[in-house]
């Protein structure tokens, strides 16, 4: 091969490499190594054995080993409300995180001025749907017809449509004003492996999150009711096209949580309440999922598996979150959640703190007996016998100077206030 010919390659996959290797504790795309893993040390937010490499468990007696053959680059699973953290590999490593990223949008900008009430109407434009990546999902957004808030975030968290994305980035203000309160949510979050470009999680430069910073978001969002009825909700019905003289007609869309519907093959996992999951070329699998058993509510994070095997990323989180019920009581914690900064500081003036005002707000007064979170499944009639999650009934919410919680870390998830219809 003549000399410039290969310089010139040379120069093209370098620049196609840099391009997704954002800094040493990134992903490499698959492409280009065989079996990517992280610089160490990575993050030591949480504790310090979330920042070593590879597998960190402690387990005490009577205690579950670990699922085997778990392919994931990245995972962790925690108690949803103490925060304590059962279990994890590689919590830390900077991976691009694909729709999941979707779950910091909504818990950012979902309650603010500019996207209430949720049946505010907005009528799309060209603009609002300019610069969607090629190739995103989409749940099928048309400029010139009209769209409640509530159907926009329907599509976001069903379809994980980037098209209903932009257009509340856009009623918000603009992606690029999304993308910097989306950034500075983060650091409130103390998701600090979080890099934002884009508001949907489409593949882009410099676009990193970990798998612990998934479940921060998650776990935020949670407290807002509003996501946790989008997160939870397995169909639901879309505005279609508006034929002169008759009546504008409907489709139906469905999650494509496929352990909340029970779809593709893939059997709907007991307890579960949402949250997200993803794809991308560069990203893999992603999925962040909740679920409750007997009392216990946990959260799971899977990114990125190597397993050829159809939906790995499900049944992975759902061998995980069988471990973890497994394992309550009888393991030590590896490290913790970490609560937003203005918990820490009792200052309550972060995106993220729970306020008494705003929509979907949850409050409790302390002393009201409630106890253990639960949650309530069914097996919906229909085709497929799909499990919705109904609701999550949690204990205290205890607000004290705007914080989010300050008592033993402790952050309960409020009620379910709307109950899904059975198919």
């Amino acid at each position: 091969m003549p000399a410039l010919k290969k310089t010139v390659l040379t120069v093209i996959s370098a620049a196609l490499l840099s391009t997704f290797v954002v800094n040493p504790a990134s992903a490499v795309d698959k492409d280009t190594a065989d079996d990517p893993k992280p610089t160490s040390p990575m993050s030591k937010v949480g504790g310090s054995q979330l920042s070593r490499v590879g597998t960190q468990v402690n387990l005490g007696a009577g205690a579950p080993v670990l699922p085997k053959e778990l392919t994931g680059r990245s995972w962790i699973v925690a108690d949803a409300e103490s925060g304590d953290v059962l279990a994890a590999h590689n919590p830390h490593w900077r991976l691009p995180p694909a729709s999941t990223l979707k779950m910091l949008f909504a818990d950012t900008v979902m309650e603010s001025p500019e996207l209430q009430p949720k049946t505010l109407e907005h009528k799309v434009t060209n603009a609002d749907l300019a610069d969607i990546g090629e190739g995103s999902s989409l749940v099928g957004v048309k400029e010139n017809l009209t769209y409640t808030v509530q159907d926009l975030w329907r599509g976001v968290f069903l379809r994980s449509g980037n098209d209903a994305v932009h257009v509340l980035s856009h009623m918000y203000g603009g992606v690029d004003k999304a993308v910097s309160a989306m950034q500075e949510h983060a650091e409130e979050l103390q998701a600090l492996d979080t890099n934002v470009v884009s508001p949907d999680g489409y593949d882009a430069p410099h676009q990193v999150s970990s798998a612990y910073d998934l479940t921060l978001f998650a776990r935020s969002g949670l407290q807002k009711a509003d996501f946790r009825e989008y997160c939870s909700t397995a169909t639901a019905d879309f505005p279609g096209e508006k034929k002169k003289g008759k009546k504008r007609e409907t489709f139906e869309i469905q999650n494509t949580n496929r352990l909340l519907t029970g779809a593709d093959g893939v059997e709907a996992y007991e307890g579960i309440a949402g949250v997200k999951n993803g794809y991308t070329t560069h990203a893999g699998n992603t999925f962040t999922g909740v679920a409750e058993r007997n009392g216990k509510v946990l959260l799971v994070t899977v990114m990125n598996p190597s397993s050829d095997e159809a939906h790995a990323v499900y049944k992975e989180a759902a061998s995980l979150l069988d471990w973890g019920f497994d394992s309550v009581g009888k393991v030590t914690p590896v490290g913790e959640l970490v609560p937003p900064k203005s918990a820490e500081t009792g200052t309550g003036t972060g995106k993220g703190a729970q306020s008494t005002h705003g929509s979907g707000a949850d409050t409790a007064s302390p002393g009201t007996g409630r106890k253990g979170p639960a949650i309530a499944t069914a097996a919906a009639a229909g085709t497929g016998g799909v499990g919705i999650a109904l609701g999550i009934v949690g204990g205290v919410l205890v607000l004290v100077a705007g914080a989010v919680y300050l008592v033993n870390r402790r952050w309960p998830l409020p009620d379910l206030v709307r109950r899904l219809p059975r198919r």
